[in-house]
């Protein structure tokens, strides 16, 4: 096995070093790993089983995230796009792909249920990861792709169950659906008690142990048992990732959370995508190659127009066709859901591995779409500009505010001066006893590591009128600053320090910044030089 890992950490770092250089996704690289490693190595689903279930918590960790992003407030907010169009698009989608598949190709009743289903779904890691990359998740079009996504995601538990009652013929469906929702029942229930009654104290002393790597570890306790809990249950280990990240969205350690697992997140995907690439048989796609083409083109215009006709009423064409295209592509889910039929005698493995192959095709495609998605609007509607919802969650008001960086006694003073002018702005802070106090003031604060580029993303850095570093420990100074080059480099920012030979130091390395020496008396100066910025 270790062989095969570095093998593998070779080849997906010198196929993404091509392909970078020609702007194709990291994606594709680690797919096309994934398909060189089977052929170097013979990995067959027998023999890399342990990798795919290590690979699975990329997808854990994933809706994790995606969970942190949505509270109970954000969710009862886009219900109409989760539950309405997310729960009609799956129903046409099923309807129209389980007639292909019964009267066109003459599959049985059940085979064809399963093909239908796991037809309907996209891909969540692809789509998430690409529009979060490309800050488009917050965009009108984005939004409407995620609340159909999050519907899909949910539907994975009666998809399993189905599967479940098909292979079995002596199965009573009655009692099968009352122990579901009962264990439903639990699952929430426990991780919600546990949110409730436990999470908060539980973090609030893991933080006062000022170790990054204690945080680091509590967080991926929590992520790894919500999983098992839920998979102890009979759901899929991402249900309870997404109910824990549900929970902590509720809570102010969010955004130090999601920065701290992004790495882990990005790397299990990695790793997932690869195991993508194991599963292409080139034998079968060669000898089907017409075939899977074809019904890549057939499958992705049916799921196109079924959203386009849903979400044309309800929004501008424009965001329609590109939430549309956005989910054209089949799912990863359904990679699970052909193997689970085939090895359940459900569907023909010959079939089977069509099917996969068609899914790994459309999600090798979609990259290229999603990265010309507005030039392919342009095609069918003009280059007409549209005005989109370009705030991401959960801050859809931050946009030509003030961000203030450390909240000290400085941070203080100047967030104290903003509000006093009715600037909108908003703090981030290391200390997670500041944040409460100030929390408990009802000022803008965030708990978080303003080093940390997810951190200042999180916070719209990259359009705010100006940021203010307020803080007095000169090297951290100097990785905020080098974070703020690399994310906002247009941003006005303004750096407080306490020497002369500190601010030589500075100007040197940041000469475009204006960079100011003095204490917490100079707020409102410093506020003074922000209103230059025609707030």
């Amino acid at each position: 096995m270790l062989e095969i890992i570095v093998a593998g950490i070779f080849i997906a770092t010198l196929f993404n070093i091509i392909f970078t250089r020609y702007h194709i996704p990291t994606i594709i690289g680690y797919i096309v790993t994934g398909l060189v490693l089977s052929y170097l190595f013979g990995l067959h689903s027998s023999k890399s089983h342990d990798l795919e279930l290590i690979a699975e918590f990329g997808i854990v960790f994933l809706m994790f995230t995606i969970g942190l992003e949505f509270s109970i407030k954000h969710l009862k907010l886009m219900r109409k796009e989760i539950f309405f169009y997310g729960g009609l698009q799956v129903g046409i989608s099923m309807a129209i792909f389980f007639l292909l598949a019964r009267f066109a190709a003459d599959i049985p009743n059940k085979p064809s249920l399963v093909i239908a289903s796991a037809l309907a779904l996209s891909s969540t890691a692809i789509v998430l990861k690409l529009l979060t990359a490309s800050r488009k998740i917050g965009e009108e079009f984005g939004r409407r792709a995620l609340g159909i996504l999050i519907f899909q995601d949910i539907m994975v538990i009666p998809i399993l169950l189905m599967i479940g009652i098909f292979s079995a013929s002596d199965v009573h469906i009655a009692p099968l659906l009352l122990k579901t929702l009962a264990e439903a029942i639990v699952l929430f229930a426990a991780l919600w008690a546990f949110g409730l009654y436990v999470l908060d104290p539980f973090l609030s002393r893991v933080l006062r142990s000022n170790s990054n790597e204690i945080f680091i570890g509590s967080i991926l306790f929590l992520v790894m048992g919500a999983s098992l809990l839920a998979h102890s249950l009979s759901f899929s280990y991402s249900l309870g990732a997404f109910i824990a990240g549900m929970i902590i969205a509720e809570t102010h350690y969010k955004h130090q959370v999601e920065a701290d697992l992004i790495p882990f997140r990005d790397l299990l995907l990695g790793l997932f995508f690869v195991t993508v690439g194991m599963q292409i048989d080139l034998r079968i796609v060669g000898d089907n190659l017409p075939l899977i083409l074809g019904l890549v083109a057939l499958f992705a215009l049916i799921k196109v127009t079924v959203i386009y006709l849903l979400l044309k009423r309800a929004t501008a064409k424009r965001v329609a066709l590109k939430s549309a295209l956005s989910l054209f592509q089949l799912g990863e889910f359904g990679l699970v859901v052909f193997e689970l039929a085939r090895n359940a005698d459900l569907i023909a493995t010959e079939l089977s591995q069509i099917l996969i192959s068609v899914i790994i095709v459309s999600m090798v495609l979609t990259p290229f779409v999603l990265r010309r998605l507005t030039d392919i609007v342009d095609l069918f509607f003009g280059n007409e500009k549209l005005a989109v919802m370009a705030a991401s969650f959960p801050k859809r008001d931050l946009e030509d505010h003030i961000v203030v960086l450390g909240y000290g006694r400085l941070g203080q003073k100047i967030c104290d001066k903003l509000e006093s002018r009715s600037i909108p702005h908003i703090a981030i802070e290391h200390n997670n006893e500041s944040v409460l106090r100030a929390r408990g003031l009802g000022k803008k604060v965030i708990l978080g590591n303003a080093a940390q580029s997810s951190i200042l993303e999180s916070v719209h850095v990259h359009s705010a009128t100006a940021v203010v570093v307020a803080m007095d420990n000169n090297d951290h100074i100097h990785l905020v600053c080098n974070a703020l080059t690399q994310i906002a480099p247009e941003t006005k920012v303004i750096i407080t320090v306490s020497k002369f030979q500190e601010r030589a130091l500075l100007h040197r390395e940041f000469p475009r910044y204006e960079i100011i020496v003095g204490t917490e008396q100079i707020a409102r100066g410093i506020v003074d030089s922000i209103l230059k910025c025609e707030l």
